[in-house]
């Protein structure tokens, strides 16, 4: 009877400061929570985009004289699977053509053969670009070696064997090449660094006719089954890489001495697997702040009620209660505490998740963990925050005990150690180290991009955010308790003869202001660390999508196939929503005897269709380095990696072959090379070479225009399909838009999307920042209603207990908010900083949601407003009805 007594006079008497905590214990549950369901959501997401980005998940490399049949029935023992197709691969001396006269001739090359029904199976190996997709295939560089389209005839060079001819049916683009071509089973460091240049795809059955004598005379005939599985995988990517590598080994065991697997979707979901656990990291690591704070937002609640416990106890104490009798009745304030805070926070996570995760998912075994262990957590705050300070109260509480302290107090032993000095000590070191050494990105031999981490380099901003915490508790407490004088001289032009007793006031609350002004640092911090970083990692990713694209929309046509003409470029251009257009030439250049990719561009206006960093070019300042290639009309721009294999330096005489559009010969076209290239929208990852346009057409007799790029206004979707239609006419055009791009992407972390973990983080931001400023000053000038009633009833004017109010808030406001300012830039800087090489290109400058943050400022105002003028009303009322309140 008595517990339920307490709990209801708890209820009625301090209701404000029950529902504070509750409301703290609430935040913490649902940030924990709402971060653990983001990260079990982005998690399955990135697992399925990884799935749905492998071409073949199996290429199964059938050893010399096997029989296929066997095989096929080991992959259907050992997993179920949704297609498989038989794949050819015979080694070819050359191919020869003969057209407009003259006669090409190309090296070494690849015949495969495939059945018809291949292309259903694996649709996305294959790009028609002109002509059927049934009969002799020539692949898009090696048609444009030869200089052949469909009716034309290639003749092959058998190895050991007379050629054979054929005739082209079509010409094809092989998006996949490094996996299609990869060798199985061989060691990466022996293994080809880059496809065949020359292609040739022949019908299974010709193939068979053609290369099986080739085989009774030649080892290096080779037969692969091509195999997509069944994607009933699990959703965590490195329990979906362990299933599937345990797949794989269970058909090796079953065909073993028969065949070699080449697993190439564990290949990508051991890319993958890094991401996600970095980015479990990095989503951890925008929560863990906000959580901390909602704890020390909770605590700080509770303790405003210090004093009236140690009042409660201490007369419970005179009538007789035991220290056991005083613990169970604070435990029944911790448990309401607790219970309220868990079921609102769980409410909050289910309603703030819900909108960033499919409903499914947070009903999955993995965000069932998350939300329960962010429960007993809550749980937890709510026994430290409550019922620990009651502990230790009671086991002291006596009438002599209750009576508040005089004298110094002793420094706290994080003060005395100078933990704050080492937290910024470390952040420092690890800042350092981090930023000297980067992140490095790895290309896999087979061509699957994974990513090298670091997790402890998390620790630097967290430190970072601490050691500043700690340090701003130190410097407003020394200020506070030294500085009455400096405090006085601010104040009097506004307060005038009162200055010096509000000054004595602040000093004397300095705990209670020195807390108040960490809270709202901190809050600040995280607000706008979160909002900061969110920004500039979002704005990289369109970055990222817009150096894949190119542009916002790009139309592309195979080199080679005749380019596009200037009337369709000008109906590009008018297609309403499209701000600017720009025309690019690619090419293929020999350098030696390595075939590359060449991009003709106008360097003085192609900006104004997309964006180039400075990142992209060696020295870091693009708009120099595109004025110096348009100053030297034969100047060339080289990758890093041709400038390493070919030893070149700046002024060398480069000597390019390509092909002439009179003759279709190649000849050597000279070119001085001015600068390194690191990235350039639209081109490889690896060597590529960008020159200017005019010279490249002069020098070829060609100004046919393969690529054009767009920059739109308004929706680059709808732009994309109105380009769709206007080339409609040009065989083997492809049209992409940005946003496709974005989505597909998954070169990098920033292919992961946090726009919904940032609407959810900036929510809880505004929340933490609103009770760190109003809620716990709020509840502070409750407890010190008694003060204020006393000033009012010794004859204080209302203006005058307004000068004390406002003063207080004023300095917690102005106080932490600018000190919380700079920590969160600083913040934000430092973890773009550490994660500079996982953005491709990294960004040049922080991206600062501006309105956002001015709305931020702007709650932190009203809240404050409105736990001032709240604190002025009650203490304007008598002063002797208030005592008898209290």
């Amino acid at each position: 009877m008595i517990f339920i007594l307490w709990l209801r006079g708890l209820l009625s008497s301090r209701p404000a400061r029950l529902l504070g905590a509750i409301v703290g214990v609430a935040l913490t549950v649902a940030i924990l929570a709402s971060i653990g369901a983001f990260t079990v959501s982005s998690a399955a997401s990135m697992t399925q985009r990884a799935i749905a980005s492998v071409p073949v998940d199996w290429q199964i490399q059938l050893a010399s004289s096997t029989d296929a049949k066997t095989v096929i029935g080991a992959v259907g023992q050992s997993t179920s699977y949704t297609a498989l197709q038989q794949v050819g691969y015979a080694d070819s001396e050359g191919f020869v053509a003969d057209t407009h006269g003259t006669v090409q001739t190309t090296g070494a090359g690849k015949v495969l053969g495939i059945a018809p029904q291949y292309r259903q199976d694996f649709p996305t190996q294959l790009r028609p670009l002109i002509g059927s997709l049934d009969g002799v295939l020539v692949a898009q560089q090696t048609a444009a070696n030869l200089q052949v389209t469909v009716g034309d005839t290639v003749s092959i060079k058998r190895v050991g064997l007379p050629a054979i001819a054929v005739k082209v049916d079509g010409v094809v683009d092989l998006p996949y090449a490094d996996s299609l071509f990869q060798a199985v089973g061989v060691p990466a460091g022996v293994a080809p660094q880059a496809p065949p240049d020359n292609v040739i795809l022949l019908p299974l059955n010709r193939w068979h006719q053609f290369f099986d004598p080739q085989a009774a005379v030649r080892p290096d005939i080779r037969t692969q089954l091509h195999v997509r599985i069944a994607h009933n995988l699990p959703s965590n990517p490195s329990v979906a890489y362990i299933y599937v590598q345990q797949l794989a080994k269970n058909l090796e065991a079953r065909i073993t001495g028969r065949g070699i697997v080449g697993n190439n979707l564990a290949a990508r979901l051991d890319g993958v697997r890094a991401d996600a656990l970095y980015s479990q990291v990095l989503f951890l690591f925008l929560g863990l702040p906000g959580a901390i704070l909602a704890v020390l937002l909770t605590i700080a609640v509770a303790a405003t009620g210090k004093d009236r416990r140690r009042q409660e106890q201490a007369l419970l104490r005179a009538r007789g209660a035991s220290t056991s009798q005083i613990l169970q009745l604070a435990s029944i304030e911790a448990l309401t505490v607790g219970i309220g805070g868990i079921i609102l926070g769980i409410g909050l996570t289910y309603a703030a998740a819900s909108t960033i995760a499919p409903v499914g998912m947070l009903a999955g075994q993995a965000t069932f963990f998350w939300i329960a262990g962010a429960a007993l957590l809550g749980l937890m705050l709510a026994l430290l925050a409550v019922l620990l300070p009651a502990w230790q109260q009671a086991r002291s509480s006596t009438v002599t005990a209750a009576r508040a302290a005089i004298g110094s107090r002793r420094k706290p032993l994080w003060q005395q150690v100078y933990l704050d000095f080492f937290f910024l000590t470390a952040a420092a070191i690890l800042f350092w180290q981090t930023a000297s050494t980067g992140y490095q990105v790895v290309l896999a031999p087979e061509g699957v991009p994974q990513t090298s981490v670091s997790y402890e380099t998390f620790i630097a901003p967290l430190c970072l955010w601490l050691g500043a915490g700690l340090l701003t508790m130190r410097f407003w407490n020394a200020i506070l308790d030294r500085g009455r004088y400096p405090i006085a001289r601010i104040l009097h032009p506004v307060l005038g003869s009162l200055s010096g007793v509000v000054a004595a006031a602040l000093s004397r609350q300095r705990s209670l202001m020195t807390r108040g002004i960490v809270l709202v640092a901190l809050a600040f911090s995280f607000a706008i660390s979160t909002a900061v970083f969110n920004t500039t990692y979002n704005a990289q990713s369109r970055v990222d999508a817009e150096l894949t694209n190119g542009s916002d929309v790009t139309v592309m046509q195979p080199p080679g196939s005749g380019g596009i003409p200037t009337s369709i470029q000008s109906q590009l251009s008018a297609i309403p929503g499209v701000v600017s257009t720009q025309p690019m030439l690619h090419r293929f250049a020999y350098v030696g005897t390595d075939l590359q990719d060449l991009y003709g561009i106008d360097p003085l206006h192609l900006t104004e269709a997309t964006k180039l960093v400075d990142a992209y070019f060696a020295g870091g300042n693009a708009q120099t380095t595109l004025a110096s290639l348009a100053t030297r009309p034969d100047g060339v721009l080289v990758s890093e990696e041709t400038v390493k294999d070919y030893q070149l330096k700046k002024g060398d005489r480069l000597n390019l072959r390509l092909q002439n559009a009179k003759d279709k010969q190649y000849r050597v076209v000279p070119f001085h090379f001015i600068g390194i290239i690191k990235e350039f929208p639209t081109a490889p990852k690896d060597s590529f070479l960008v020159a200017n346009a005019s010279y490249v057409a002069r020098q070829t007799n060609n100004d046919a225009a393969e690529i054009v790029l767009m920059r739109t206004k308004g929706s680059a979707v709808q732009i994309a399909e109105r380009a769709r239609q206007v080339v409609t006419s040009l065989t083997g055009a492809k049209v992409t838009d940005i946003g496709s791009a974005q989505h597909t992407i998954s070169s990098s972390l920033t292919a992961v999307d946090l726009r919904g973990l940032t609407r959810l983080e900036l929510i809880f931001a505004v929340l933490l920042l609103t009770g760190a400023t109003g809620l716990v000053m709020a509840l502070g000038m409750a407890e010190r209603r008694r003060n204020f009633a006393i000033l009012a009833a010794l004859g204080a004017k209302d203006n005058q207990l307004g000068g004390f109010l406002y003063s207080e808030g004023l300095l917690i406001l102005v106080g932490g908010g600018v000190i919380g300012t700079v920590l969160g830039f600083g913040v934000a800087q430092m973890l773009v900083k550490v994660l500079t090489g996982v953005f491709d290109p990294p960004p040049e400058l922080l991206s600062v949601p501006w309105v956002y943050l001015v709305l931020l400022a702007g709650a932190a105002i009203a809240s404050t407003a409105v736990a001032i003028i709240g604190a002025q009303d009650a203490s304007s009322r008598v002063g002797v009805e208030i005592l008898r309140d209290i």
